[in-house]
């Protein structure tokens, strides 16, 4: 296992904009090789966290996996003459929240619901019994919560964040207006979503209508190709591949073949269209995902 961070990657995304990236490396865990939520939900996948820069000014976009990710993060940042931080938390899984504690002296933004529930899970999250271990401890709660959406600055740019009910009831997507990126968090992720809440699919089923009828030119999620986010990033494509994923597991739920097939066959058109690529390790989370669909579809019927 690596040392510390040492597989940690800067990209530079354009003038404004940096991204922290850790993982995906086949093989490679960060942790533990024992079930662990950094490595089987995080680092396996890989996972991005994003600055906003302009002059003195950054905004961080999650606190990435760790406190050793986080110190990385603040560091590099500091190297370049950052002093003024705030942090806006895309949503409450672990993943993304974990290194809060680097920016406890800072403004740490997040909807209502984002801190509701880490409030609510915030002993079991310390302890490590929420999704087992590392526990995340102290876990910093956000400073400023909002309802609907939120208009910031970083220095001269402008930031719209802008809630999201996909794949999390709590998402908040952060929009750059300058150049019409979308940091979309995990509401949209590459190769296929991560199912954590079964029962609102059809939710996020309308939450993927509304993003598409947003204007950007690109996307970047927290989870998905280094090589992706690094060049042109993601495009709408990326919403109809999850789409396409999602009306698939609800059609799985009744279909013992459909619930059968790889990730590979069941993905098949947006692969081979390009709008996602095949990681292999998403195997596991894809029959994961068919798992909890289908059950939560039984449990329904009884």
């Amino acid at each position: 296992m690596p040392v510390e961070t040492s597989t940690m990657r800067l990209l530079q995304l354009g003038p404004n904009l940096l991204g922290f990236y850790d993982g995906r490396i086949p093989g490679t865990r960060y942790h533990s090789s024992e079930p662990n939520w950094l490595d089987d939900g995080g680092y396996a996948l890989g996972i991005c966290s994003y600055a906003v820069v302009d002059g003195a000014s950054a905004v961080v976009y999650d606190t990435h996996l760790s406190l050793a990710h986080a110190r990385i993060i603040r560091r590099t940042l500091e190297a370049q003459g950052i002093r003024d931080f705030r942090v806006v938390l895309s949503h409450w899984h672990l993943d993304h929240v974990a290194g809060n504690a680097v920016f406890e002296d800072c403004e740490i933004i997040a909807c209502e619901e984002t801190a509701r529930l880490l409030a609510q899970k915030r002993a079991a999250i310390e302890a490590g019994t929420l999704d087992g271990p590392p526990g995340i401890s102290p876990l910093v709660l956000p400073t400023t919560t909002f309802s609907g959406g939120l208009e910031l600055s970083c220095g001269d740019i402008g930031i719209a964040l802008r809630p999201l009910d996909i794949h999390s009831r709590d998402g908040v997507a952060l929009f750059l207006p300058s150049d019409g990126t979308l940091l979309a968090g995990d509401t949209l992720e590459d190769t296929v979503t991560y199912v954590d809440e079964p029962e609102r699919l059809q939710d996020h089923l309308a939450g993927l209508d509304e993003v598409a009828t947003w204007k950007f030119s690109r996307i970047l999620p927290n989870h998905g190709s280094p090589e992706r986010i690094a060049n042109a990033g993601y495009d709408f494509g990326l919403i109809d591949a999850t789409r396409m994923y999602v009306e698939g597991l609800l059609a799985a739920a009744a279909d013992e073949r459909l619930a059968g097939l790889p990730l590979r066959d069941f993905l098949a058109e947006p692969l081979a269209r390009g709008w996602v690529t095949y990681f292999g390790p998403y195997e596991a989370v894809h029959k994961m995902n068919v798992e909890k669909v289908r059950s939560t579809q039984q449990k329904a019927a009884d």
